[in-house]
């Protein structure tokens, strides 16, 4: 295997790796420290940049890669139905170029298939989070809401008691007062009375 399609194997273990780690289950605030550091970290970025430009070349591999695999079936089956003699060592030759020729267009294809499939996964995960920071902030507010909503009731239930009382204390008020007449009333007949008899008196021991 040459040096770029070493690198690529490389880059495609890379790949597995980081996607068995975005895929595997943790805690949710470790998950949202990680995708937070990943998507504002900018050596991240610079990383993810590079990364772009190799699955460029990736691209152009596996290109040459299918190219080369169509050449060398395409010999392959010339020399089977050309009715030339082939020896053993012939027909290995031609297994085992388009062996390697097959091994290249699946690596190099897999490679560019699996960054996609990562980049999408990594970009629903970050919308998930997203999405649950912002139905945790609708749930506080509603919370908050329903909660002075409630205060707002229990203070509208002690204004009516309030009114209430005060309503009886009115009551209450008026009725001493209409007694306290009535009662000063009965007392002025009473002096009026006494004073009635007194004078009778006062006059029968004058006579």
């Amino acid at each position: 295997m040459t040096i770029y399609y070493s690198l690529t194997f490389m880059l495609l273990a890379s790949e597995m790796v980081t996607f068995c780690i975005l895929v595997a289950p943790m805690p949710y605030a470790a998950k949202k420290r990680l995708f937070r550091f990943l998507s504002e970290n900018p050596i991240v970025a610079k990383i993810a940049y590079g990364l772009k430009i190799s699955f460029i070349f990736v691209g152009i591999l596996f290109l040459d890669a299918l190219q080369r695999m169509f050449r060398v079936t395409a010999e392959s089956d010339l020399a089977k139905h050309g009715g030339q003699a082939q020896d053993v060592r012939t027909e290995t030759n031609f297994a085992a170029r388009k062996f390697y020729s097959q091994r290249n267009v699946y690596l190099t294809g897999f490679t560019l298939f699996l960054s996609l499939v990562l980049t999408r996964t990594f970009y629903i995960i970050l919308d998930l989070i997203h999405t649950q920071e912002e139905y945790a902030k609708i749930k506080q507010e509603t919370s908050k809401a329903s909660h002075q909503s409630a205060s707002g009731n229990q203070t509208v239930e002690l204004e009516k008691k309030l009114a209430t009382l005060q309503q009886s204390k009115d009551r209450d008020i008026e009725t001493l007062k209409k007694q306290a007449a009535q009662q000063a009333k009965e007392y002025d007949e009473l002096a009026e009375r006494y004073n009635r008899a007194t004078g009778e008196r006062s006059n029968k021991k004058s006579d």
